[in-house]
Order: structure tokens, then sequence, then C-alpha cells
């Protein structure tokens, strides 16, 4: 099975993409989750996704197109993958198809979790993150007076692209950027629409109905 999730920031695309990947046992790439590894030990590559990151602006494709080229050099993803993060404008989209045809491998589907953008700023403004283990947590599940600690005690805090401001221009960069891919993906009869609203099961759900 070789999938793309794509979606606005905050949809919940990490979630689901984690359940697909268990469900379908194929390798997860998640590019959100190497940059956050790059930035959090400081490597060159860090510091400069870091500055994009921050002003709530897309990662430049040089600095990602590499890493994702590497993943796929390692005997595990011949059974397949799931890519999420990636692609994220159409320029990525020719590319990632360019480089599956080099590889001779086919897509099976695109699954694309739509959500309003007003439920999208409440998730991303509630959501906190443990700096140790990088579980997620909503910051409306805590008392006032109860310490922000994850299961595996780590401390909770809030990413700096997690304020509402950084947020609704994340979300302006997907609508130029990004949401052509549903089109492109659309035109390739690979796009499968997916309602973003509900629990993380009932989304599951809808996911495995059409795969």
């Amino acid at each position: 099975m070789r999938l793309i999730l794509i979606g606005a920031p905050g949809v919940g695309k990490g979630t689901q993409a984690k359940k697909i990947s268990l469900k379908f046992n194929i390798p997860h790439i998640s590019t959100g989750d190497i940059l956050r590894s790059e930035i959090s030990s400081n490597s060159e590559l860090g510091k400069k996704a870091e500055e994009y990151v921050n002003s709530g602006k897309l990662v430049p494709d040089e600095l990602i197109t590499g890493m994702i080229k590497e993943e796929f050099k390692k005997d595990k993803f011949k059974a397949g993958f799931l890519m999420d993060g990636f692609p994220r404008t159409l320029e990525q989209a020719e590319k990632f198809s360019e480089l599956l045809k080099e590889l001779n491998l086919n897509l099976d589907k695109v699954i694309n979790i739509t959500v309003d953008e007003n439920e999208i700023v409440r998730r991303l403004t509630d959501r906190v993150v443990c700096r140790d283990c990088n579980k997620v947590f909503k910051l409306s599940d805590f008392a006032k007076d109860q310490p922000l600690k994850c299961d595996c005690g780590g401390e909770l805090y809030k990413r700096k692209d997690d304020s509402e401001e950084v947020i609704k221009k994340r979300f302006e960069v997907y609508k130029k950027q990004t949401q052509p891919l549903v089109e492109y993906y659309k035109n390739l009869g690979l796009l499968e629409n997916i309602d973003g609203l509900g629990t993380e099961n009932e989304i599951f759900e809808r996911i495995l109905a059409r795969l």
C-alpha cells in the first residue's frame, strides 16, 4: 500500500497516519517529525528550518527532498509507505511523481482530511506537546492548578507555531500553495476526501472504508 496523506495544519494527519501505518504495516514518513528532530538537535538543517516554521511558512524543498530520497533506500519501504506532510506544493507533487516513476512505483490513494478553518485554530491553540517524547495533549484537558506533565514525566509546552497568529498564516499558505494538490491528485484519479470532524476512530473508519 502506497499512500499520501494531505490536509491543512491541525486536521489530525499525524494521528491518522500512525493508525494507518499500524493497520497496513507500512512505514510512516512524517517530514514534520524529521524536521522537529533536526530543530531540537540544533543542526544546520534544523536552524534553517526553524526560521520558516516559526514564521508559519513552508520549509523549502531543498531542505526536505534529500531526506525523503534517503528514506526510500531502506528495505522497509519495499512493502509500501505512507507520506505525511509531503508533498505540500504542486511542484513537490510533480517531483515526487517523477521520483516514483523512476523507482517504478505507483501510488494507491491520496487521503485528503478536511476540517473548517475555525475548528483548526481552536484545535491548535489548545495543543501542548511533551518535550521528551513529543506526545500531544489538549491544554483544556488539564485543570488550572494541574501540572503540565506527560505520562512519561516530561514537561508539556506550546510550540511557537501553535499561536493563533502563526496558525492563520499557515492556513493562508496552505490555501495558496497546498490546496492545488487536491485538483492535481483528483485529476489523477487518486484523491479521497475524508471529513475530519469527529473522534479519532470515527475518522479512521471513514479512511478504511475508502481504502
